[in-house]
């Protein structure tokens, strides 16, 4: 009857149309909206490659652009980390969920805070308890932020491309000092 009631009145605040449902075995089902906040790219299966083995030669990687939001309908019993494997699926998205986290950010007062969900909160019951209004409650997904790099949640040719880019800084580095001693080797020669 409680759960009857606050859904009653989260629909009545509703303005997008994205109402709940409450059924007879007191699952409810809605909608959340997820923003990607993602500052690596992303790895996609093209749609003819899906089923398949992952990482084949039918998938691209490319940066989301800021600011994507995606919307998501789920149920009640759906724990956060089916929401990151939902999202994932939807999009196909070949990369391994456990790189990304879910994270809630409240706007109280002047102030925004983000906090990491935890794999078994459940996003719509958070929802429905904060209402509609994103400005009150908002979802987001990132990547990992342990400090650790979790490497094994890459693939082949993402680690590929990660030595790739450390040779090319390297690279980078080493004609700079070279260019430096050079100088440095100039001005000794010339003052000689």
């Amino acid at each position: 009857e409680e759960v009857k009631e606050k859904i009653q009145s989260y629909n009545s605040s509703v303005t997008d149309k994205l109402k709940m449902t409450l059924n007879a075995n007191g699952i409810y089902t809605g909608f959340i909206k997820v923003q990607m906040e993602l500052c690596r790219p992303i790895t996609v299966q093209s749609s003819q490659s899906q089923g398949r083995c992952a990482h084949s030669n039918n998938e691209t990687a490319f940066y989301l652009p800021d600011g994507c939001v995606n919307t998501l309908h789920i149920s009640s019993t759906n724990t956060v980390r089916e929401v990151i494997e939902a999202l994932l699926k939807k999009f196909f998205v070949a990369d391994n969920p456990a790189k990304f986290a879910l994270y809630k950010r409240c706007h109280k007062e002047d102030q925004v805070y983000t906090c990491k969900l935890s794999d078994r909160e459940h996003p719509l019951y958070l929802r429905l308890v904060a209402g509609p209004r994103t400005e009150m409650l908002s979802f987001v997904l990132r990547e990992h932020e342990t400090g650790e790099v979790m490497w094994e949640a890459f693939s082949i040719p993402e680690l590929q491309n990660f030595l790739r880019i450390l040779d090319k800084e390297e690279n980078e580095q080493l004609q700079i000092l070279k260019k430096r001693y050079a100088a440095y080797r100039d001005k000794l020669e010339e003052a000689l």
